[in-house]
């Protein structure tokens, strides 16, 4: 569903929460701001006030808001009973949501990591590693969605504990929040689109990061760009994000083909060699990764081409989604498949 007409049903939503209509199970879920947790249409839960409730389509969008599993209704559930082992590990990640457990860690607490994958992935939708990424993710990027002005809110309510988010913020982005001001800084926003919300980056040198909150690999690429520039990262305003959500809007209105944004300087010589080609492709129109190897002199280098264009990180504004195979496939992109068509669909008609 396009996100301009699921804000268009809020309406529809909030009276089908107060009928707590089971037809709407799985056609969203409503965050509430004043306890942090997300719950499901029929959750029996006393209902909160309107302007404390927030719609989102699917369970990785409230997630990724900040938002924990409520322990009433249970929305991760698909199936039946929640096995214990899955109840041990959600706890686990609810007590340290800023902690990452790794395989070796679960092989340490007796626990089968593929075991953990499989009923993860049968009893809430997603992998063990999925659903601790969302609420590590969830907890820091909340504040980018808000911004830096009302970060002490949503440390009040929206987490488990403000220790708990300050050490995934810091984490994240290098800094405890309330230090942030001391030390140079890229400005991080979180913006709106149709297609799921985007985490913006820019400083006085251009956008540094523009891609989905939920693209795999995001938050190991913030990490690598903190160590390499030295710099923190926060949540804030700056001209180039203004321009940054401006723009996409217009894009996504079918009203903008080309943007106007200025680049900050990152990546390697070849990356910036592929890059450069990947800005030459004309909207509507694609290339494969063969082609792109022969416009930079490096026909054999097809593979390191792909590579670069998965290591973009600035998705739609360079436009790694026109990059398909040379059979026409679609082939691999960070943000999904699905994106990946309907940008190139919404492409071809305007």
């Amino acid at each position: 569903m396009k996100q301009k007409a699921f804000a268009e049903r809020e309406n529809e939503f909030w009276r089908a929460l107060q009928n707590r209509d089971s037809s709407y199970e799985g056609i969203f879920y409503l965050g509430v701001k004043t306890t942090g947790v997300f719950c499901r249409p029929i959750c029996s839960a006393r209902k909160p006030l309107r302007k404390n409730v927030e719609f989102f389509p699917g369970k990785s969008e409230a997630l990724h808001a900040g938002f924990r599993p409520c322990l009433r209704c249970k929305p991760m559930n698909t199936s039946g009973e929640v096995p214990t082992l899955v109840e041990r590990l959600r706890r686990q990640v609810e007590a340290n949501p800023s902690d990452r457990l790794r395989e070796r860690d679960l092989i340490d607490m007796g626990i089968d990591p593929s075991t953990a994958r499989r009923q993860f992935q049968r009893h809430f939708g997603m992998s063990f590693q999925a659903y601790q990424r969302a609420r590590r993710m969830g907890s820091a990027l909340a504040a980018v969605r808000k911004g830096v002005n009302v970060l002490d809110t949503q440390l009040d309510h929206g987490f488990e504990s403000a220790s708990g988010f300050r050490e995934a913020f810091s984490k994240l982005f290098g800094t405890p929040p309330s230090k942030a001001s001391h030390v140079h800084c890229l400005l991080a926003k979180w913006i709106e689109s149709p297609l799921g919300p985007i985490l913006a980056l820019a400083d006085d040198d251009g956008l540094y990061v523009f891609d989905w909150v939920d693209r795999r690999g995001l938050e190991r690429e913030i990490v690598r760009l903190r160590a390499r520039t030295k710099f923190v990262i926060v949540p804030g305003e700056h001209r180039v994000l203004a321009q940054a959500e401006k723009e996409i809007g217009e894009y996504f209105a079918g009203k903008r083909k080309t943007f106007t944004l200025p680049l900050a300087r990152r990546g390697t010589d070849f990356q910036r060699q592929v890059w450069d080609q990947l800005l030459r492709i004309p909207t509507g129109e694609t290339r494969s990764y063969t082609e792109i190897a022969r416009l930079i002199g490096e026909p054999k280098a097809v593979r390191a081409v792909a590579r670069a264009n998965g290591d973009n990180f600035r998705g739609i504004i360079i436009p790694c989604h026109r990059v398909i195979g040379s059979d026409g496939s679609l082939t691999g992109y960070g943000g999904g498949l699905a994106r990946k068509q309907w940008l190139l669909d919404h492409e071809r008609k305007m």
